[in-house]
């Protein structure tokens, strides 16, 4: 995927683990670790300014473009 969280790296350099930010920011750490290891198809701005906010840095921090191909669309049932 041509997005790339780094999530993981930016909470190292905060020295929180994820069960804080989850905490903090209100969400499941099921969905935390979904969000860090990049299997969500998107995220809510709300929740990507609070953990912006807790983690003290700006979305950038948080996401990186690598081109490469884009992932298959499922095909619908007829």
């Amino acid at each position: 995927m041509p997005i790339v969280l780094t999530l993981d790296v930016m909470l190292a350099r905060r020295k929180m683990r994820s069960r804080e930010l989850a905490e903090r920011v209100g969400i499941t750490e099921a969905n935390l670790s979904l969000l860090k290891s990049g299997k969500v198809r998107g995220v809510r701005f709300d929740t990507l300014s609070r953990i912006c906010a807790i983690l003290e840095c700006q979305p950038g921090d948080l996401l990186r473009y690598e081109p490469g191909p884009e992932p298959a669309e499922p095909e619908a049932s007829p």
